[in-house]
């Protein structure tokens, strides 16, 4: 972390990485709301919900000092909320020169306790923490919580609480257990919330984010998926120029929808190139180059490198081990097939914004080496790229969440088969097998997942499911064929709704479905004996299982 902040001194200055994603917001969107992070779970879905109101907005360092916001002038702030106590010694802490900005804030949670303490207002720990669903009563409906009916259930997430407001706020709303549930500064703009309204659980929560967006903010609707369009293919025009670029082409949604933004852009200069990994679907890269050669007109150069994939994980049973290796893999091959085909000197890959999330070692103190929210997994594209990279990156979708990138795909023209294929990890079946991966196991799950996928989309539920899929355990149980003692492996039925990849619930599918699926993978798949159904939620587990 860095050193706290108080009256007289500023925040630590931002990353250089940090300082040019934050010009990059300037040109994106004039109408933008920052949010600082102070090490919620919580953050990107504030930016999620911020979205939807057609508003753009971008998560930034909780360092982010007054003066870069003020170059960037955003419309509002919100501070997140955050697993720290705002008495510690070590909090984390926002420049308060924020408050002389004249910009509206709302401060979320964490956030909320931040703003009354700086602001002279008193934060104790409470006698009873409060998580979960609590009833919102209202003491006065203002501008913020315009349209929240009296009694909204609210989704907390505290141990902290506001004992005493600052000079000039005012009580909006309580609960039986939290005596300042939300309070304002109707004059300078500046709210705080100690509830969640970004979640699903929080009744009237998008009501009272549009509420300060639109409200106390004055944004307008200018966040739109032709502006998007518009935008990324032009600024690829001015970055590229008539340089050559190499897509990082998978099939799935990203990389498809960012191989027609970029053909958009820059023509033949684009070259796609398909790796097959060895670690795809049943049927998926001949399904994946006839479709594009044929039907898109984009040429794609199909590498074979089956061989040098699974002897690069050989024997790795550490997942972020194996995301690693087969980043640093997916890499090399490029490099080395560019040469032959190029030069090349840009790599594009479709990376999108939750990869970035849960890949980033967001907000480290450089001196200690500490991190206020910590890093999930690494992504192939994110997390495993070498330091010595031969390539610029090219990454346009990397401020998207998914649901966004389907509307950016359906407005380039993608078919419903492209832009509603469920999301597929970049490591593909590799990180759906724990332990080692084998030739046998990649078979025994390609079978698997091939039979998972058909009897989901007979029953037509395929749209209705964020991902459903199939997982290896690298384990072994009893089981009786035949009359005959059988020893094999477990299948693990994942399947689970979302709206963006962020959190995740376990789909409640008919019984018959997973009867028939259990029924088809034992009777059909060999080395298989066993079919278990995942009831868990994200969090506490992540969607994937490495």
């Amino acid at each position: 972390m860095t050193p706290p902040v108080n009256s007289t001194t500023t925040s630590a200055q931002p990353t250089e990485s940090e300082t040019r994603d934050a010009s990059e917001l300037n040109s994106l969107n004039a109408q933008m709301i920052a949010i600082l992070d102070f090490g919620s779970q919580y953050s990107e879905l504030i930016a999620r919900r911020i979205r939807e109101t057609q508003v753009y907005s971008e998560v930034l360092s909780y360092r982010t000092t007054a003066d870069q916001l003020r170059q960037l002038n955003p419309k509002g702030i919100i501070l997140s909320g955050g697993p720290s106590s705002v008495y510690d010694d070590r909090a984390p802490l926002c420049d308060p020169e924020i408050w002389n900005l004249g910009i509206p804030v709302m401060g979320v949670c964490y956030g909320m306790q931040l703003m009354v303490q700086q602001l002279g207002g008193r934060v104790e720990r409470a006698e009873r923490g409060e998580y979960g669903k609590a009833n919102l009563i209202l003491d006065e409906a203002t501008d913020l919580l315009h349209s929240i009916e009296p009694g909204s259930v609210m989704w907390m997430s505290h141990g902290d609480s506001v004992m005493e407001m600052p000079p000039g706020f005012h009580l909006l709303a309580h609960t039986d257990n939290t005596p300042c549930a939300a309070i304002a500064d109707t004059k300078r703009k500046f709210y705080g919330v100690q509830f969640h309204p970004e979640v699903v659980h929080s009744q009237g929560g998008q009501a009272l984010i549009r509420n300060f967006v639109y409200e106390s903010c004055g944004c307008e609707p200018t966040w739109t998926t032709e502006a998007f369009v518009e935008r990324s293919i032009r600024e690829v025009k001015a970055r590229v120029g008539d340089k050559k670029v190499l897509l990082a082409l998978s099939g799935g949604v990203d990389s498809s929808t960012l191989a027609f933004l970029l053909h958009a852009a820059i023509g033949d200069n684009l070259t796609c190139m398909f790796i097959d990994q060895g670690f795809m679907r049943k049927g998926e890269p001949e399904r994946l180059v006839k479709l594009f050669h044929d039907q898109f007109h984009i040429p794609v150069v199909h590498v074979q490198a089956r061989d040098r994939f699974l002897k690069v994980v050989e024997g790795i049973t550490d997942p972020e081990e194996k995301r690693k290796k087969i980043g640093h893999e997916f890499i090399r091959v490029f490099e080395s097939e560019s040469k032959r085909l190029g030069p090349f000197d840009y790599l594009a890959q479709g990376t999108l914004y939750p990869d970035v999330i849960e890949s980033a070692d967001t907000n480290v103190d450089p001196g200690t080496g500490e991190r206020v929210a910590v890093k999930i997994k690494s992504h192939h594209n994110v997390g495993g790229l070498p330091k010595d990279l031969q390539f610029k990156l090219v990454e346009p979708l990397r401020k998207l969440f998914k649901d966004e990138v389907r509307k950016v795909g359906q407005a380039l023209g993608l078919p419903d088969e492209i832009v509603r294929r469920q999301p597929f990890p970049g490591p593909g079946l590799a990180i759906r097998i724990l332990g080692e991966i084998t030739e046998e196991k990649l078979e025994i799950l390609r079978d698997a997942d091939l039979i998972v996928r058909q009897e989901v989309n007979k029953a037509g539920l395929y749209n209705e499911i964020w991902q459903a899929f199939a997982v290896l355990l690298p384990v072994k149980s009893v089981g009786v064929m035949g009359d005959q003692r059988t020893y094999a492996f477990p299948i693990v039925l994942r399947m689970v709704k979302s709206e963006d990849g962020m959190t995740a619930d376990w789909a409640r599918v008919p019984y018959d479905l997973l009867e028939t699926i259990a029924t088809r993978i034992v009777n059909e798949v060999k080395g298989v004996n066993r079919v278990v159904y995942d009831i868990t939620s994200k969090p506490p587990g992540t969607i994937e299982w490495e």
